[in-house]
């Protein structure tokens, strides 16, 4: 097998003693081989039929052991390997962090989840030009039916990304990002549809920082990254970040970004500062499953959250009667039962995180490319759960 890296460990080693899973600590943590083994060996065949560059794999098990794989190249002009704990953007997964901390603030008292939008940010002098301003409220923003346009798709995104300089570290202010969307109509009236949109994820971010005095990043890294030990976490918020691969986005990208987005000193050609909260995070597929499986089961913070965090509305998917809550979209007709998780592309890199709650599984990966992801992102998730939720039932075949 072509470079070929696994590992396992258990998350009781990477908690603190007060979020620690129950019953961590009383299972001993057993090297997951032959289960590293079959997940390699269905990345091999993943690779081999979807052509990405490089690929990682982690997932959580009920019982608390963690185990990641990767294969491929983290650089494939250098040949250098991916490894477990090669870093890739996260995209818009980033949004699971806004909503947590957002609930998280609701659960102190700062903040009320049906709030008017009004209430925190109406003395921005372009407050009146947002569409639906009167009526949008912070839980139309989380689930993304506030009626709002995406600033990512308006004609005015890629002109902006030139003319401010996004390519190179440069001043960046959320509200370059609203300005896209001013004076547009709204697609619906607040409540009355699902659109998903970056742009309110942008407008939480602004709400965030209002109610806690404190930038987004520090009420992160004080209240989830920190506490919960996801140190391969951290903002992706200039063009060097440390332990990025390089990533390979797609040719006819209409932001005009280059093909490899990293230089020979691994430095990235466009500015990642651009996401902020509508994604925003550098990360590795053991943090995402870490995070998922402790974010899922009610454990990412000491107050009962889950209702707050499943409240939701219908998507657009009638396949899978989908809806979407706090930054979580809740797939109730999987092959596996009910599946709770986000995705995140961005160009360069795909990353998926979900949540098996019949099984207490979660898995994530990461791949170094957007090249396509769309066609088989599910086919891949479908994949690695089966051998995962296979082999803990007892059904995993041999190597």
């Amino acid at each position: 097998m072509q470079n070929a890296v696994c590992g396992f460990f258990c998350l009781s080693t990477i908690l603190s003693a007060g979020l620690s899973l129950p019953g961590c600590e009383r299972v001993r943590c057993v090297e997951m081989k032959t289960l590293n083994q079959l997940l390699q060996r269905e990345l091999e065949r993943l690779r081999n039929q979807y052509g990405f560059p490089g690929v990682t794999v982690a997932y959580v098990l009920s019982d608390g052991t963690v185990g990641d794989v990767a294969s491929g190249f983290a650089d494939i002009e250098a040949q250098k390997p991916m490894t477990t704990k090669s870093r890739m953007l996260a995209a818009s997964i980033g949004k699971t962090f806004v909503a947590a901390t957002v609930v998280a603030l609701a659960k102190e008292g700062r903040l009320h989840l049906d709030d008017l939008l009004s209430r925190w940010l109406s003395d921005y002098s372009w407050y009146s030009r947002l569409p639906n301003h009167e009526t949008i409220t912070l839980r139309h923003l989380l689930t993304h039916s506030s009626g709002l346009s995406d600033h990512v798709y308006t004609t005015n995104f890629p002109a902006l990304l030139s003319h401010r300089g996004f390519f190179v570290d440069s001043f960046f202010s959320p509200e370059l990002l609203i300005e896209c969307i001013l004076d547009l109509a709204p697609l619906f009236e607040a409540g009355k549809g699902w659109a998903y949109t970056d742009t309110g994820y942008i407008l939480l971010g602004l709400v965030i920082e209002a109610v806690s005095g404190s930038s987004y990043y520090e009420e992160l890294e004080m209240r989830f990254l920190k506490p919960l030990k996801l140190d391969m976490t951290s903002p992706s918020d200039r063009t060097a970040l440390p332990g990025l691969v390089a990533g390979y986005a797609a040719q006819d990208n209409v932001f005009g970004f280059p093909g490899k987005t990293v230089d020979e000193s691994g430095t990235l050609a466009w500015n990642p500062i651009v996401e902020w909260t509508g994604g925003g995070l550098i990360s590795t597929s053991r943090d995402l499953a870490v995070w998922a499986k402790l974010l899922y089961e009610g454990r990412a913070m000491q107050s009962d959250y889950l209702t707050d965090l499943f409240q939701s509305v219908p998507t657009s998917d009638d396949a899978s009667k989908a809806r979407y809550g706090a930054g979580v979209l809740i797939e109730q007709k999987n092959r596996f039962g009910q599946r709770w998780g986000h995705g995140g592309v961005i160009p360069g890199y795909s990353s998926s995180m979900r949540y098996y709650p019949q099984y207490g599984i979660a898995v994530a990966f990461q791949m170094n490319t957007d090249s396509g992801i769309s066609a088989f992102a599910s086919d891949i998730e479908d994949r690695l759960a089966d051998i995962i939720i296979n082999y803990k039932q007892g059904k995993g075949d041999g190597i």
